[in-house]
């Protein structure tokens, strides 16, 4: 049985990473990496000043935007759909108002405005936006997982096809050569699990009310046609062929039973009141 010999450690878009590879990345790939996270935050970040959806947040217009912008527009497109409006990348001056801004005040401003809607606000067809009006994108219930998709292809496509994507929970898993277990956190006790799940090839990402919350009763997963947070689920865990559609089916999940999402994944999810729904095909086991 092979063992890990290397392991590459960064920061990016806000979280730390982990590359885990047989054999060490070459400073070629670990510079070509950096630069791919790098490129994604410039164009996606609503934190940044310098990134092109901080442009788009200060005026309206034409917008070109680059390739991946098409897988983005089809899944929130489809998940919108799914969830009645509810999941949106339209969401990102509310999460601000709410103090979930640039510098992270965490502070409510008091502004009101409801999240627009995405037919009266935008036009998103693949890689071209145009927008009515100043709008704040907000890809974070799909971005950090697309990106981790991204950063593993270019692995294999500069000769490592095994390996482990690590960004800060969020999983993608290629021809490793033995199970790789992941702990189920418990939403309401980090010192505790609710289950382990094991990938070989694949990717898994979760969603919890606990991460990013802050105040009385205010976190990241936000419903858009309420402009508040949702209450009724606490966290989701969902694999998936690729990150990008696990990412954001954890989060529609929140909003919308599993028979009402086009994509075909498994789940864990625990609601409010403590308990907890999977779908039959998980590999894994739940801690009862």
């Amino acid at each position: 049985m092979l063992a890990t010999e290397a392991v590459l450690r960064f920061e990016g878009i806000g979280a730390p990473w982990r590359l885990d590879t047989p054999e060490p990345l070459a400073p070629p790939t670990v510079a070509a990496v950096r630069e791919l996270v790098d490129r994604y935050d410039r164009t996606w970040s609503r934190f940044r000043d310098d990134s092109l959806v901080t442009r788009i947040s200060r005026e309206p217009g034409a917008w070109r935007l680059p390739p991946e912008a098409e897988a983005l527009q089809e899944i929130y497109e489809a998940l919108y759909e799914a969830t009645d409006g509810a999941m949106s990348p339209l969401v990102g001056a509310r999460l601000a108002a709410l103090g979930y801004d640039r510098a992270y005040s965490l502070r409510p401003s008091g502004e009101t405005s409801p999240v627009p809607s995405w037919d009266d606000t935008v036009s998103w067809r693949g890689r071209d936006l145009a927008t009515v009006r100043p709008v704040t994108i907000d890809v974070g219930a799909a971005g950090k997982g697309q990106l981790v998709d991204l950063v593993s292809d270019l692995l294999v496509d500069s000769g490592h096809p095994s390996h482990v994507v690590d960004a800060s929970g969020d999983l993608r898993v290629r021809q490793w050569h033995r199970p790789f277990r992941v702990a189920l956190e418990h939403p309401r006790d980090p010192r505790r699990a609710i289950g382990v799940i094991e990938l070989t090839d694949g990717a898994l990402c979760a969603s919890a009310t606990n991460r990013r919350a802050w105040g009385d009763g205010l976190h990241h997963v936000l419903d858009a046609t309420t402009g508040l947070p949702t209450a009724s689920v606490v966290a989701t865990w969902v694999t998936a062929p690729t990150a990008l559609v696990a990412d954001a089916v954890a989060t529609a999940l929140f909003f919308a039973d599993a028979d009402r999402i086009p994509y075909e994944t498994e789940h864990v999810r625990m609601r409010a009141d403590g308990s907890v729904d999977a779908s039959p095909g998980l590999e894994g086991a739940l801690l009862r």
